[in-house]
């Protein structure tokens, strides 16, 4: 499979480069010391086009494709990690509606998401069911020529900002055929909505919440698609996403590398660089070998996107290892510097804190080896 970048491509992500390193990475440490990304940031990336990527042009976005998504993934988070996760809800609340929204919805919602004026939420965690998804119990109940939402909705990232989310409830029996979709407006102070922010280890500056519902009313033109097509709709975008959180992950990695490296050019131990030492060097290169793999693994699955195959079993190869991946790239990265990494002036310890959510959020290790067992075995043959 060729990975070529096409020269648009290329002279995009340099673009992108520059534009994460002058506006991007002088703030990551200092978002998550306050908690909280600056308010001026969605806006910034939605005039670079980054929280418009997938939306047609139409509707005031880039209609880019999933590869030159990944890309900017993997450049946004080389600077700042947790920025990211604006483009990556974006990328996936967007194709979520592209599948099933109708042309007057797409008109109403893209163009605001696409500029980074609204900040979209993917509201499918609840306290019981995570990874269980389709049982999930957040209840849409019947009220005249719409609903109303009961229930919570648990560990969305962007929930303490998020002006629109894309709600799962439950408006039918039991099982995936049971769940909706709906655009829910966030944005407006609403007596039966309220918000809980959590206290993370790492990616701190996301806000993520807790959402509880208890009676929001929505219409039926905030259904996304049909009654009980909820639930196929957000699969079919994690298929692809799950490989632009692997880059997002690998993204960070590269960036703890890079510093590694450096590092051991510039340090010295017993008269010499650091570096000259097999013991340091050894496990950096084989850090940048297994990231090269997985780097090609993600690229492969969003090629496969773009050429109207299958990208599920890739795409989830990537879910699992990714991340895995560079949270151990970032830890060797970081007992590279020793004792100055240490102090939380060295980048890398808040990279680790950061890097570890994804090992959870989005789908777990076990999600994902699940569905790669169902393709390779036939579900037959398969846990």
């Amino acid at each position: 499979m060729d990975f070529g970048l096409s020269a648009e491509q290329e002279a995009f992500r340099q673009e992108v480069r520059a534009f994460a390193t002058a506006r991007l990475a002088p703030h990551y440490r200092a978002d998550d010391l306050a908690g909280s990304l600056r308010p001026s940031l969605a806006g910034e990336l939605g005039a670079m086009g980054l929280t418009g990527l997938r939306a047609p042009e139409r509707f005031g976005g880039q209609d880019a494709d999933a590869v030159t998504t990944g890309l900017v993934a993997e450049e946004v988070s080389r600077a700042d990690f947790n920025a990211c996760y604006l483009v990556l809800n974006s990328a996936l609340v967007t194709d979520i509606l592209l599948a099933g929204a109708t042309e007057e919805q797409l008109a109403g919602w893209l163009p605001p998401i696409a500029s980074g004026e609204h900040v979209p939420a993917l509201c499918l965690t609840e306290p019981g069911h995570g990874s269980d998804a389709a049982h999930l119990q957040l209840r849409a109940e019947p009220d005249g020529d719409g609903w109303r939402l009961f229930g919570e909705k648990t560990s969305i990232s962007l929930g303490m900002y998020a002006h629109v989310g894309a709600v799962f409830a439950r408006t039918g029996g039991e099982g995936a055929r049971g769940v909706s979709a709906f655009m829910v407006d966030l944005s407006d102070p609403d007596p039966d909505l309220a918000r809980s922010p959590l206290d993370d280890h790492g990616s701190r500056a996301i806000g993520r919440a807790s959402l509880y519902f208890d009676g929001v009313r929505v219409g039926r033109d905030q259904l996304v698609g049909g009654e009980g097509e909820g639930f196929v709709s957000v699969m079919r975008g994690f298929d692809y996403s799950r490989a632009v959180i692997g880059l997002m992950c690998l993204g960070i990695a590269s960036a703890a590398l890079d510093d590694a490296f450096a590092y051991a050019r510039e340090r010295e131990a017993f008269g010499q660089p650091i570096g000259r030492f097999q013991g340091l060097a050894f496990p950096l290169v084989e850090c940048a070998t297994q990231l090269r793999a997985a780097r090609h693994l993600c690229y492969e699955a969003l090629a496969l996107k773009d050429a109207g195959e299958d990208p599920a079993v890739p795409a989830n190869m990537a879910k699992w290892w990714a991340p895995k991946l560079a949270a151990d790239i970032v830890h060797q990265s970081l007992l590279t510097f020793g004792h100055a990494a240490w102090s939380t002036d060295n980048p890398q310890g808040q990279r680790l804190r950061d890097v570890i959510g994804l090992e959870i959020g989005d789908g777990t290790a076990q999600i994902a080896k699940l569905v790669v067992a169902r393709h390779l075995l036939g579900r037959a043959y398969a846990p």
